[in-house]
């Protein structure tokens, strides 16, 4: 009897033996498939779009004017900058190199940027003060760049939602530019007050502008998982460092010096706002997906 309880306990034994056998196996595919999910996770390619729209911040390095006005101060017909009012337009294509939160990433840009300013010129006879000429100048830069820049961004570790911070530099190659110079005013030397505004002039004005010019940049963003896709929302400020006039060509337009423009030296700030998608390069099949944590 002794030997039978001792038959039935070995047997016991051995089956618990075979259950945790067998649950094991299950744990150890798991382990597997969880190591190579945080594979994915912690290296990665994205390449991806996005496009949206910039405003611009000229800022003054050094002045400069055709006209010195004699019998008053140079500083009533100084240029006045309008300051992020202007809408631009940008398309990028992104690279990004995902390693453990951060982001290596380079995106070549095409970016069209506009931006104004204002000044005026006044005339009065010293004989007769009531004959006097007022006149308006009115003048938008349109400006074309391919921009490259390289930014690192960290990623905010996150289900769904990843918010992220970038910074980096960026070199700027000029591909066009244009001006329009509408010009307007009161005329009173006529006998009467007389309002007139001539029509705009449209000046090809690449040579005006220098070949290229680089900048820091910084700014934020947010991705949205969906599925193995992430939509993208992406702020940047430029911060230019460089001079975007050319000193050479400064007078080199006889159509603007005709009508009183020439170009300040400046430095150009752009904030921009995109929006678009990333898509995952490794790990497409379909055990693997670009889900977060």
């Amino acid at each position: 009897m002794k030997r039978l309880y001792i038959i039935l306990f070995c047997f016991l034994i051995m089956a618990q033996a075979s259950a945790q056998d067998k649950k094991r196996k299950p744990s150890k595919a798991y382990n597997k498939q969880s190591n190579e999910n945080e594979k994915f996770l912690d290296k990665q390619w994205w390449l991806g779009f996005k496009a949206g729209t910039n405003l611009s911040n000229p800022h003054v390095l050094k002045t400069y004017s055709v006209f010195s006005p004699t019998n008053y101060s140079p500083e009533e017909s100084g240029k006045k900058y309008e300051h992020f009012a202007q809408l631009g337009a940008q398309a990028t294509i992104e690279a990004s190199f995902y390693f453990k939160g951060f982001y290596f990433s380079l995106q070549p840009t095409y970016q069209h940027s506009r931006f104004m300013y204002t000044n005026t010129y006044s005339w009065t006879d010293d004989e007769v003060p009531t004959n006097s000429l007022q006149l308006n100048y009115e003048q938008e830069q349109k400006v074309d760049h391919f921009i490259i820049p390289f930014l690192i961004k960290y990623d905010f570790a996150g289900s769904k939602l990843r918010p992220y911070v970038q910074i980096g530099a960026y070199s700027a190659i000029l591909i066009n530019a244009n001006k329009f110079v509408t010009i307007s005013g009161v005329d009173n030397a006529s006998g009467g007050a007389n309002e007139f505004t001539d029509p705009t002039i449209i000046v090809g004005a690449k040579d005006l502008f220098a070949k290229s010019s680089w900048g820091l940049i910084g700014g934020a963003g947010l991705n949205y998982t969906l599925g193995n896709v992430r939509l993208n929302l992406d702020a940047q400020y430029k911060y230019g460092m460089s001079n975007i006039t050319s000193t050479k060509n400064r007078n080199s337009s006889d159509s603007l010096s005709g009508v009183g423009d020439i170009l300040d030296d400046m430095t150009l700030d752009n904030l921009s706002l995109s929006i678009g998608c990333l898509f995952p390069m490794r790990f497409l099949a379909n055990g693997f997906k670009s889900s977060d944590r």
